[in-house]
């Protein structure tokens, strides 16, 4: 099973990221999971047609007790692939993070992995906090790898720095490991230059290098992933290339 999770910098594309790689794994015929870890809630919402699952921290304030089933808190999207939102606490009250530890329970609880037997899982964890309930994917085996989006923008490449000290300081923990760079493109002055810079300084691969695109856009507006809605173009070949290389890199141990 390829268990990742993705983080980056607040902003820089990893739900459009990861929805797309969810999408290029779920259309290579893999069963996937998607889990958004961010009180937005809107990591799957291009999976799904653009019509939200209810998040878990929101399912709980409504009924006011835990779900029995995983269909109460998750809904199938595109190509079959399980899409779950953790959400967060009510505005201004408590710790979003706890949101994601509360969810990894229920999940634990409702024996997910078992009865539903992904070969991938994607966590899109919020923001470049990699501490409290954000550390949670990265931890006790939820996720074994970690991807990080960044552009050549200072404070992205700020993050991504921060984002690999934080994962490298858990290595004594048999924690997730950084896997590599996925570059979203923002097209600043001399991009490729810092990122290809960073990414050597740091002693990983850039796994995935995304154009600005307005496809992606473009199938956004309608609720769906430049993977489902334009398969063959240019941008989608890119999320099926970083998908094959996942895939035989999982293969060949």
């Amino acid at each position: 099973m390829i268990k990742l999770a993705v983080y980056g910098k607040g902003g820089i594309g990893k739900s459009t990221m990861t929805s797309n790689l969810a999408s290029a794994f779920a259309s290579l015929g893999k069963r996937v999971i998607q889990i958004g870890c961010d009180p937005k809630a809107d990591s799957t919402i291009n999976l799904l047609g653009g019509k939200p699952v209810q998040p878990v921290m929101d399912y709980l304030r409504e009924y006011d007790r835990e779900p029995t089933q995983i269909e109460e808190i998750a809904k199938e999207g595109f190509n079959h692939i399980l899409c779950i939102e953790t959400g967060g606490p009510t505005p201004g009250l408590g710790c979003a993070g706890r949101g994601i530890i509360t969810t990894f329970q229920l999940l634990k609880d409702l024996k997910l992995f078992e009865t539903y037997r992904p070969d991938v899982v994607l966590y899109d964890v919020l923001g470049d906090v990699v501490c409290g309930g954000f550390a949670a994917p990265i931890r006790e085996g939820y996720a074994e790898e970690v991807l990080i989006v960044t552009s050549g923008e200072k404070m992205a490449l700020y993050a991504a720095e921060n984002i690999r000290k934080a994962v490298q300081n858990f290595a004594d923990r048999s924690y997730a490991k950084v896997r590599g760079i996925l570059l979203n493109r923002r097209n600043v002055e001399n991009e490729e230059e810092k990122v290809h810079a960073f990414a050597q300084n740091a002693g990983l691969p850039i796994l995935a290098d995304i154009p600005r695109s307005k496809e992606i856009l473009h199938f956004e507006d309608m609720g769906k992933t430049v993977v489902e809605g334009g398969p063959k173009l240019p941008v989608s070949q890119k999320f099926f290339a970083l998908a094959q290389r996942l895939l035989e890199d999982e293969t060949n141990g």
